[in-house]
């Protein structure tokens, strides 16, 4: 499993000081959706000049626009952009198109997505699939539902698949028995550790033991 420290609701230097402490630990970047909002796509650039040989995930979450929007994370650095699964199915056509034209990747989020929806969704074969319990509905509920799977209605062991929302030490080994996923993606069981370097190496641990 990659591990993709998740990056929010901080400043692009304090991103960068604190990836600096764990990229040791860690494979992918994501450049969170916070961090494009408040700095724009120079927040994709910087930490793509910081970590050249990382790959970059732009969490754009694009519901529209798409190709102007991919083609701005793909310009500015991003090796992986974002997408909500409840877009209409022609603005997914248009991020695979243009990532393939810049040889990129699409991360679908399926957040709230119905599953006839998620069934559509299937035919990108060449896409990541994000199963993510979203921030407010963990302050509301506590992570300790995480490890409740919304995708049990549908088949997704033919593509990859990417876990996020709440996820810490004590449920990352129950999501890859249950959803078997390619990328766990980390925020601030790592950025708000006590010592993330330290926490960041725990995950790296699990993430490298034998199922």
């Amino acid at each position: 499993m990659n591990i993709q420290l998740a990056l929010d609701r901080m400043e692009i230097a304090e991103a960068i000081e604190l990836t600096k402490k764990v990229e040791d630990s860690i494979d992918w970047i994501e450049v969170g959706t916070s961090l494009i909002k408040e700095f724009g796509v120079t927040s994709i650039q910087e930490l793509k000049q910081a970590f050249p040989d990382k790959t970059i995930v732009a969490d754009i979450k694009t519901i529209d626009n798409a190709r102007y929007e991919f083609e701005l994370c793909f310009k500015s650095g991003a090796d992986v952009a974002t997408v909500m699964g409840v877009s209409p199915l022609v603005t997914i056509d248009a991020c695979m198109e243009v990532a393939q034209r810049y040889n990129k990747k699409v991360m679908i989020d399926l957040l709230n997505t119905s599953a006839e929806q998620k069934k559509a969704l299937l035919k990108y074969e060449d896409a990541i699939f994000c199963d993510h319990v979203s921030k407010d509905e963990q302050e509301e509920a506590g992570s300790q539902n995480r490890g409740t799977a919304r995708n049990e209605l549908v088949d997704f062991s033919a593509v990859q698949v990417a876990v996020a929302g709440g996820i810490t030490l004590e449920s990352i080994g129950r999501l890859r028995e249950t959803l078997h996923p390619a990328v766990v993606i980390i925020g601030s069981a790592i950025t708000k550790a006590s010592s993330p370097n330290e926490a960041a190496a725990q995950f790296k641990q699990i993430c490298m033991e034998e199922k």
